[in-house]
């Protein structure tokens, strides 16, 4: 891997202040505006961290947006940063469980900040991080994934998705099957080791072809109505669903009846997974971490960078995820003027 990458043409502000991208309403991407501010105040237990990158995630567009209950505005979205540490240079990458992370400095809790080992760029390291946590998550601890399974992964040229179906291959599966909108996500998804790319369109019965009338025996799903509906026809005797979201557009995503019924003719289960429930958990986060680092040391586990942005392309960025014009991770370069 190449080394540690540098910020281009940083935009400084004075020592005292700090460049944040600052939501001062709930509203379209353009509430989201380069302002200087105070720089944050450690408490108890936290570090400053200078960042170099943060990411952009799903969550951010539902809290902007108001889908989800707003932060106490005004509010600085972002959840996952890379950077440097100020106490001892040490270069982390840190979850921020209450946002901050579209800044300069962020006041990173000590617990929810992992070392990055040297051969992993800020980029691969924050690319992997909180959503390559979320796909063992769903795979492993939810999904109880066992070596020669098949396994199917919705939006699978997603931020979770596309890392989901390397990690599906790396824990074993004889048959990753990846599920994209277009041409181009798919195309993405193979490259990235799955051995069958579908469509969302009439899953159960794709499903059941590439696995030769069986079913699938674990599917890790992002998406809720309709097409989890599908993605549970789909399923072989003992196999089972883990949810993680429901981001597919329409009314009743995010409810889905399987009866009693259903769960026991079929002998099949469902299961959620939610990534507090590692974020929560010091030494099960940090060994995670390690795994997905160790991987990713091996080269069988890389973050697509769809794009980076400087801090005033935010918005703009925002727009693009929710047209789903994007693929993988997208990254903020926080230091970048334009």
């Amino acid at each position: 891997m190449t080394a540690p990458s540098t910020p281009q043409a940083p935009a400084r502000a004075p020592a005292d202040l700090m460049r944040a991208a600052v939501m001062r309403a709930v509203g379209e991407p353009d509430v989201l505006v380069v302002e200087q501010m105070p720089l944050p105040v450690p408490e108890d237990g936290q570090s400053l961290v200078d960042v170099s990158f943060a990411g952009i995630n799903f969550d951010d567009l539902e809290r902007r947006g108001g889908d989800t209950p707003a932060p106490d505005l005004p509010a600085v979205l972002g959840v996952d940063v890379v950077g440097r540490r100020r106490r001892d240079g040490q270069r982390v990458v840190v979850l921020m469980r209450h946002g901050g992370g579209y800044a300069q400095v962020v006041a990173a809790t000590d617990a929810y900040s992992i070392d990055v080992p040297e051969d992993i760029t800020d980029e691969q390291a924050l690319g992997i991080f909180e959503q390559g946590a979320t796909a063992y998550g769903a795979l492993a601890l939810a999904g109880r994934i066992r070596t020669g399974e098949s396994v199917a992964i919705s939006a699978a040229a997603g931020g979770v998705g596309h890392l989901a179906v390397q990690l599906a291959v790396a824990l074993g599966a004889r048959q990753v099957i990846g599920i994209a909108s277009t041409a181009a996500k798919r195309a993405l998804v193979t490259e990235l080791g799955a051995h069958h790319a579908l469509v969302p369109d009439d899953l159960d019965e794709g499903l059941r072809e590439v696995t030769g009338g069986r079913g699938v025996d674990l599917v890790v799903d992002a998406t809720g109505g309709d097409q989890t509906r599908a993605l549970l026809r789909g399923l072989a005797p003992f196999g089972r669903l883990v949810s993680y979201g429901w981001r597919a557009p329409g009314p009743g995503r995010g409810t889905v009846s399987v009866s009693t019924e259903e769960l026991t003719d079929r002998s099949i289960g469902c299961a959620g997974f939610w990534m507090r429930h590692v974020v929560d958990d010091r030494p099960r986060l940090s060994a995670i971490a390690q795994e997905l680092f160790r991987l990713a040391g091996q080269g069988r586990l890389r973050a697509h960078i769809d794009r980076v942005v400087a801090l005033g392309g935010v918005g703009a960025a925002h727009a693009a995820i929710a047209a789903r014009a994007t693929s993988g991770k997208v990254l903020i370069d926080v230091n970048r003027e334009r």
